[in-house]
């Protein structure tokens, strides 16, 4: 590919593109587990978190991209409609978070018909993917093409930009995931805690302005649970929005760049650019 400075890649003369993402709306997965005992449509997290990520987010004039499961379109259309109206984008994170790399090519594609067949009856249109667990199958590719999706986040394997079935690929890392600090499953059989999450996160956003890179940070607002975890979120969007250097856009938005700046970007199949 041609080189280009890193300096010279981004909108506004940026050094660097960050997202702010969040994961998971409400019970879908409890649900699909037979997990969920109360009332469908009564997630603590829509009353309590996420009202007030919103408003930090609004505060600071930033906007995210949250990957909803499309079975919960339906169950919080209200929170959809917020969403969008505020100018955020909502990307697909699968129909009940099933784990991608765990289906098979049936179960695959089921979930493909139903997740598209809800956004449709909500009024969304899928840009982007995030696959629950972090991996997608090698099939995945080409089904995301004929549905229109144009990025997909999935777990860093070495780089960002334009690689498979011509899709753009934004990853994310695990130490830029909260649960990783405070999900036991999550983070090798220990959990964390805020103050390693805040120090991970802060440094990472250092090291992608100068490596002139793009960083996702992901967070879950079932897991804001605290004064001290929602602190930490306030920190994060008050240091990206108070830097001219840094590009804070949703992932659909970097999308667009990447995929108007092909040269700048394109990979080959083992990640590299």
């Amino acid at each position: 590919m041609t080189t280009t400075p890193a300096a010279t890649r981004w909108p506004n003369s940026a050094c660097c593109a960050i997202s702010f993402t969040m994961d998971n709306l409400g019970e879908a997965q409890d649900v699909l587990h037979s997990r969920w005992p109360h009332p469908i449509g009564s997630h603590p997290s829509i009353t309590a978190q996420l009202p007030r990520m919103l408003s930090l987010l609004e505060s600071h004039s930033l906007r995210a991209t949250y990957f909803v499961e499309a079975w919960s379109l339906s169950v919080y259309p209200s929170v959809i409609s917020e969403l969008k109206e505020k100018g955020h984008e909502v990307a697909w994170h699968g129909y009940q978070h099933e784990v991608w790399k765990t289906l098979g090519e049936d179960e695959e594609r089921e979930s493909f018909r139903k997740s598209f067949e809800a956004a449709a009856e909500a009024g969304v249109g899928y840009r982007g993917f995030r696959p629950p667990g972090g991996e997608v199958n090698e099939r995945t590719w080409g089904l995301l093409r004929e549905k229109g999706v144009r990025y997909v986040s999935d777990v860093d394997k070495g780089g960002f930009g334009i690689v498979k079935e011509g899709v753009v690929v934004l990853p994310f890392e695990w130490r830029c995931v909260d649960a990783f600090y405070y999900m036991e499953k999550h983070g090798g059989g220990r959990v964390r805690g805020p103050g390693e999450l805040r120090a991970w996160v802060m440094g990472r956003i250092e090291d992608v302005k100068r490596e002139g890179g793009y960083l996702s940070i992901l967070a879950h607002p079932f897991l804001t649970t605290s004064e001290e975890r929602m602190g930490v979120v306030e920190e994060v969007l008050a240091r990206l929005a108070g830097d001219e250097e840094i590009w804070c856009a949703p992932c659909g938005e970097v999308a667009d760049w990447v995929e108007g700046h092909k040269e700048w970007f394109e990979m080959n199949d083992g990640g590299n650019q």
